[in-house]
């Protein structure tokens, strides 16, 4: 189990591990600012249960992302504690995958960190490129890709650490709204497929609805869990079915308020 508190980043060996694939207690951040330290983030519960798929949702600029880096040891929180099983895998909004590299190679180098010997290492990435559905891309350079396919690439080798979470930094945002819907099917098909836990940060709220287990609803800076919602729209969705349109239409009325609120300090 990997932990990051304010003042440790190993847990005694005598701890058992915890059974959720991430425990975050009363996270609090802040970051040194003109004027003083600046709140981010305000004792901050939450867990992700294993194989649950978590969205987190907010307005821009209230600590997603920064929730998302302390889960991933990026950074260390100020104050609280944050385990999960294991290392998680971090994908984010820009595919950062080596354009010298083939797309094979891509996710071969993540095997290649992992430990994997390098006879198996080929197999294993087309292996996971034909469950992103890119059977036969081993040998195509990035440019050679379109803007959803190096997306699937960059899953693919999130995929290859075999982490038991899979942390998602608005990884679709910049994707055009077909090749964007069709990638959340896909992703939840793999995750269905995988049994991998998923947290999962968008701004955009029937993206979240359409692929979560549970919404969490973040309030503007300092960011706190505001409301959390269960979906219990069975899978798959479709982002124009009812029931999603309707829960969207509920969870968007409660961020517009959490905005209104922000807009008066």
């Amino acid at each position: 189990m990997a932990t990051t508190t304010a003042t440790t980043e190993k847990v005694a060996e005598d701890v058992p591990a915890a059974p959720e694939a991430a425990r975050i207690e009363h996270v609090s951040k802040s970051f040194a600012g003109p004027t003083g330290q600046q709140l981010v983030l305000d004792d901050i519960t939450l867990d992700v249960a294993p194989g649950e798929f978590v969205t987190l949702l907010g307005a821009s600029g209230c600590g997603k992302s920064t929730l998302l880096n302390l889960v991933a040891g990026l950074d260390r929180p100020s104050a609280g504690t944050i385990s999960t099983d294991g290392r998680p895998a971090l994908m984010f909004q820009e595919h950062a995958l080596f354009p010298w590299l083939t797309a094979g190679k891509n996710i071969e180098l993540a095997l290649k960190l992992r430990g994997m010997a390098k006879a198996e290492r080929r197999e294993r990435a087309e292996e996971l490129l034909e469950l992103v559905r890119l059977k036969g891309a081993y040998g195509k350079r990035v440019h050679e890709l379109s803007g959803g396919m190096r997306q699937r690439v960059a899953l693919a080798r999130a995929l290859a650490q075999e982490s038991r979470l899979l942390l998602m930094d608005e990884p679709f945002a910049a994707l055009d709204a077909i090749t964007r819907d069709v990638l959340h099917d896909e992703l939840t098909r793999i995750w269905r497929e995988t049994g991998v836990s998923v947290l999962f940060v968008t701004h955009n709220v029937r993206e979240a609805v359409k692929l979560a287990q549970r919404v969490v609803l973040l309030s503007s800076r300092p960011g706190r869990v505001a409301r959390e919602w269960s979906v219990g729209i069975p899978q798959p969705r479709r982002i124009e079915d009812t029931a999603v349109a309707e829960l969207s239409a509920e969870i968007t009325e409660e961020l517009r308020g959490e905005i209104r609120r922000h807009g008066r300090h």
